[in-house]
């Protein structure tokens, strides 16, 4: 996936500094009640308008960062091939090809290439991870009721 091979973990420095801003930032969030507030840039003396809930992403983003933890941001309808999609889902892409084809996911054909919108392999993530927590309940469920949990 091109678009996550050039992330990288954040420096010390940068894990400081976005700390520090997003302390700051979000204790301005709190008293901010516009929808579009005007910031300045400091060293330009620019003032720029910016929606309120970027703001708001952007403290997110400053605090992941600060925590360490490397970031990407894609749009939401970002089309992907099928290798970066079961890239991002950490199976094979024969494997993703399969569940394409099942409708297990849904996608575009362009061509001879199939292209997969980054939400409905997010949507296809979260059914599958509901099921899975739905079998555990039931395995836990079927343990107890067998007495594997008695002392």
């Amino acid at each position: 996936m091109e678009y996550l091979a050039n992330i990288t973990k954040p420096s010390k420095e940068e894990q400081k500094v976005a700390m520090e801003s997003y302390n700051a930032l979000a204790e301005v969030l709190e008293s901010l009640h516009k929808d579009n507030p005007e910031i300045e840039i400091e060293e330009t003396r620019e003032k720029i308008r910016i929606p309120l809930n970027a703001l708001k992403l952007l403290a997110k983003i400053l605090k992941v960062t600060g925590q360490g933890k490397p970031i990407s941001i894609l749009p939401i309808a970002t089309e992907m091939t099928t290798q970066a999609a079961a890239d991002l889902l950490g199976c094979s892409r024969p494997h993703l090809v399969k569940l394409l084809e099942e409708g297990e996911i849904e996608y575009t054909k362009i061509g001879k290439h199939r292209r997969v919108k980054f939400e409905d392999l997010m949507a296809y993530k979260k059914r599958m991870k509901a099921k899975q927590q739905e079998l555990l309940i039931k395995i836990m469920n079927a343990d107890e009721e067998s007495g594997l949990y008695d002392t």
